[in-house]
């Protein structure tokens, strides 16, 4: 399956497929799924980005697991809008990952998804140790829910 628009995605998907959001660290990858009904991202898992082909497999394991359909990832772009290097290391991970997977990838403009995210924690007054644990992947289901409102609209 190729790389396609977020709004061709909901037809690539086989029906009741799930989708899997991604936030893409330097270290880490957050993990998020979502319902059968494409309505509600779920936090799942952080994981510890070590070599590529193992974090392939893991990510591969837990799309059989989940039944996932397709894959948001989210695409750090610049505040004015420009793609810088983050982008092109995102792009070429879904690259990657397509010879691993054969699922639908659908880019989701993530800027300040790991800010929102940072604020609600804070504001729930959670400690630093807790936040480091599930900021990860809370951006990622905060990716992945800003996707599916937006499939939703279309």
């Amino acid at each position: 399956m190729p790389i396609v628009a977020l709004s061709e995605l909901k037809a690539a998907l086989p029906r009741g497929g799930r989708l899997l959001g991604l936030d893409l660290g330097e270290k880490t990858v957050g993990i998020a799924v979502c319902d059968p009904g494409l309505a509600v991202a779920t936090p799942v898992d952080t994981l510890r980005r070590g070599k590529f082909t193992a974090d392939a497999e893991k990510l591969r394991r837990l799309i059989e697991e989940r039944k996932v359909g397709g894959l948001v990832i989210g695409l750090p772009v610049n505040m004015d809008g420009s793609e810088g290097p983050r982008c092109q290391s995102v792009r070429q991970f879904a690259v990657n990952l397509l010879g691993f997977v054969d699922l639908p990838i659908a880019f989701w403009d993530e800027r300040l998804s790991t800010v929102a995210v940072t604020r609600t924690l804070l504001e729930a007054d959670m400690s630093r140790k807790r936040r480091a644990e599930v900021v990860d992947k809370m951006a990622a289901a905060y990716i992945l829910q800003g996707a599916l409102d937006a499939l939703a609209r279309t």
